[in-house]
């Protein structure tokens, strides 16, 4: 084969991969699962409550502030839901330094804000997954909560 053919089969193998690399799936995943999830058990603080979307929780004594959270994460190579717990856990991480930061001791109505659009549910969080990134948005409200 020559060196031109194969410049142009390379060339057509990336123009037609492109759709591939391009993908951008949206997922409802359960907060069950990510929150139960080893890596999420060991990481995050016990003493720092979460509440998603209208779940009941104690009382706020002082409401801090809302702050929102997008993090990114390797997707390569992995399933979907995997890379999606990931990135879910680097954005709870990052809630979870904002509270300690601002003195709070919980975040309430924690929402999906994946793209800017809200999404509030006590059950699940939203994640975009393509070929090469995952992708969590969460946004929340910093609060100190009676115990």
């Amino acid at each position: 084969m020559s060196i031109r053919r194969s410049i142009v089969l390379i060339g057509l193998v990336a123009i037609v991969s492109q759709p591939v690399f391009a993908r951008d799936t949206h997922h409802n995943f359960p907060l069950s699962d990510a929150m139960s999830a080893s890596a999420a058990q060991d990481k995050l603080d016990p003493e720092i409550k979460f509440f998603f979307g209208t779940q009941r929780h104690p009382k706020v004594i002082k409401r801090i502030g809302e702050w929102g959270t997008n993090k990114k994460t390797n997707a390569f190579g992995k399933d979907d839901k995997v890379a999606c717990e990931w990135a879910f856990l680097s954005a709870m991480l990052e809630l979870q330094e904002r509270v300690k930061k601002e003195g709070g001791n919980a975040v309430i109505n924690i929402k999906s804000n994946y793209r800017g659009k809200e999404t509030s549910s006590n059950e699940t969080y939203e994640c975009g997954a393509g070929a090469i990134m995952a992708g969590v948005a969460l946004k929340g409200t910093v609060v100190r909560i009676s115990r």
